[in-house]
């Protein structure tokens, strides 16, 4: 018999708040002073041929070993404006601590630099939280960064709530499903999808709604 995966009822309550929050701020409508931004990371491996790939030719497919050659690991990390049809890649070498806070950076003082405050939809890796800016940077620049900073965790084993986990599937199979061995070849190919997908102005329109969620997941 198949065991049932049981939640406590005091993580099924945090759960739903967290959930119901998420899904509030999906509902806002577009304001250009406070975007909602869904952020996401994962980690890639660099990888080269072992030998070199046959190209292809009339009538034959391309043709590669199955071998390769490890180079390292890095992070990708994924941010969107679900609504303004917006998203930047980029990938570090790491994904520590000091790496988030700097893309934090990189996104009130560059992407949104007129923005009043930034309303941030991420999951619960122990690197995103405030404390990583105060270890990032002096008091005075991290509590400036902060104070524009509105975070709203998603729940655990809830990740299916954040629209950047859906960027970052498409994001996989459109840019990621081969073989790259260098971290600056890697940001090259990471800037050319994100030009073409932001050309497209490709919006998201969040469906499920917290009345939805009430009906469909009453047993939480």
């Amino acid at each position: 018999m198949k065991k049932q995966w049981a939640i406590p009822a005091r993580a099924n309550g945090e759960f739903v708040a967290r959930m119901e929050d998420v899904l509030d701020l999906y509902a806002w409508p577009y304001d250009p002073a406070r975007p909602v931004v869904c952020m996401d990371e994962k980690p890639y491996q660099l990888l080269a041929h072992a030998r070199k790939p046959i190209s292809a030719a009339p009538g034959r497919d391309r043709r590669e070993d199955s071998e390769y050659v490890r180079h390292g690991t890095c992070s990708v990390f994924v941010w969107v404006e679900p609504l303004a049809g917006r998203r930047r890649v980029s990938a570090r070498p790491r994904r520590t601590r000091i790496d988030w806070a700097q893309e934090i950076d990189r996104l009130l003082t560059m992407d949104y630099p007129k923005a009043e405050q930034v309303v941030l939809v991420l999951d619960n890796l122990n690197t995103h939280t405030l404390g990583s800016l105060y270890e990032a940077f002096a008091p005075a620049k991290a509590h400036a960064l902060a104070a524009r900073l509105e975070l709203h965790h998603t729940p655990r084993h809830g990740s299916w709530l954040n629209i950047a986990e859906i960027e970052l599937s498409a994001l996989t199979r459109q840019c990621l499903d081969r073989r790259i061995e260098d971290l600056t070849v890697l940001n090259h190919e990471l800037a050319a999808w994100q030009h073409a997908t932001n050309a497209d102005q490709r919006q998201v329109h969040w469906h499920f709604t917290t009345t939805d969620a009430r009906t469909r997941l009453r047993h939480l």
